[in-house]
């Protein structure tokens, strides 16, 4: 039997509940380990419940997160306690599984524990980074001024996130539609055309011979084509969750020129941002480092940030060891090396936040500008052939007749 995380509530020798997680392949195996830790086990149950509520596996959503964050910075900054006004921000939930963990962290934090430790259960919907920017905040004492920071660097991911989708939605309509009528034009008109330009026994030019065997095969073998499709989608979400499949991915959309510069202008913007936040909570030049470049997302620039904090333990400076980045831009290694002269790299990590922020916004508001272009040819292309394929013949045939 594979191990399971069990959460315990238990009392130590002086009478003190205490909660933690331990891994054992059943309940009572997880029993015994607990009390062998000198401890009386008062409750046991399978990480991932909160208050009998089975939690969903995945992320909270950019949105959900982002509203919770702020209100919980205003209750710091109110000097609330935590555990009552997070039982308020439950009461207010409407998403059920974050109302659980909300409720499942008020009940923590009345039993003793600290924020960051009560969120320690819940790092798979609240993400490593979240979890420990918190924990960073809670020891250096700037917990409200990192929340306000989490909760307006969430908010500008779920805005450049929208805009995407926005500009993506017009060329997404526009290739659906034309696949439909790719679709319905090869599998029901071509091959009607080219049964009666067979009956006058012409000689069918290649655009049609190929268009109506296309059509056939779309007819007779529709349910290949689907599972052709679905199979497609499968193995390219299995490569994905490999790591080495992804690093691969990453390279190719790399490769694309208007993609690349979105893609290293968001990623240098968001690891701008957890470099400074975690700097402004206390963490140390390696963790710092670390944290921002697995929140970047992006496995080319988290390869150059190992290297990075290799050459830093080794006795280097962040002046230094940039070099070893090549997925960062001279204008990010230039701020940041004049950011560690002036001793305010936070500062300097914003400056090159905002600029790729705003790099990063006009070229998503021009997505489509790039993309109509590439359309229009493609839609012109389909067009040119299937128009070829209908009319070569019945000119053939015009000239039979004449």
């Amino acid at each position: 039997m594979s191990a399971v995380n069990f959460d315990y509530i238990a009392l130590d020798k002086a009478g003190v509940k205490r909660r933690g997680q331990t891994t054992a392949a059943n309940k009572g195996e997880a029993f015994r380990k607990v009390a062998g830790l000198g401890l009386t086990p008062l409750s046991i149950t399978p990480a991932g419940h909160a208050f009998g509520i089975r939690l969903r596996s995945g992320r909270i959503r950019t949105k959900d997160l982002s509203n919770f964050t702020y209100q919980l910075g205003v209750l710091v900054m109110a000097r609330i306690p935590i555990s009552e006004g997070l039982v308020n921000i439950a009461q207010q939930e409407t998403d059920p599984r974050l109302k659980a963990i909300v409720m499942d962290l008020a009940k923590r934090i009345q039993a003793g524990e600290q924020l960051a430790v009560a969120m320690e259960a819940h790092k798979a919907a609240l993400g490593e980074v979240y979890v420990e920017t918190i924990r960073a905040a809670e020891k250096s004492g700037h917990l409200a001024k990192v929340l306000e920071h989490l909760s307006e660097m969430l908010e500008k991911g779920q805005e450049q996130a929208r805009m995407v989708r926005s500009a993506l939605m017009y060329p997404i309509c526009v290739v659906s539609v034309l696949a439909l009528a790719v679709l319905f034009l090869c599998g029901f008109v071509v091959p009607k055309f080219a049964k009666m330009f067979q009956s006058k026994s012409l000689q069918l030019p290649l655009f049609t011979e190929l268009l109506m065997a296309f059509g056939i095969s779309i007819q007779n073998y529709w349910y290949l084509y689907l599972l052709g499709i679905g199979l497609t989608i499968f193995g390219v979400r299995l490569v994905w969750l490999r790591p080495d499949g992804r690093a691969a991915i990453d390279r190719l959309c790399h490769k694309i020129p208007y993609l690349k510069s979105i893609l290293i202008g968001s990623t240098i913007s968001r690891f701008s941002q957890i470099f400074a936040l975690s700097l402004q909570s206390g963490l140390g030049l390696i963790e710092s480092l670390d944290l921002a470049g697995k929140a970047a997302g992006r496995p080319l620039l988290s390869k150059d940030v190992t290297r990075m904090i290799a050459q830093v333990r080794s006795g280097g400076r962040l002046m230094e060891v940039l070099g070893a980045c090549t997925y960062l831009t001279p204008f990010t290694k230039r701020m940041l090396t004049a950011g560690e002269q002036s001793a305010e790299i936070p500062r300097m990590c914003a400056v090159v936040s905002r600029h790729y922020d705003r790099e990063t916004s006009h070229l998503t508001k021009n997505l489509s500008t790039f993309i109509e272009p590439i359309l229009i040819v493609g839609i012109a292309g389909v067009v040119l052939v299937i128009a070829l394929a209908i009319f070569l013949p019945m000119w053939d045939m015009a000239k039979l007749v004449g």
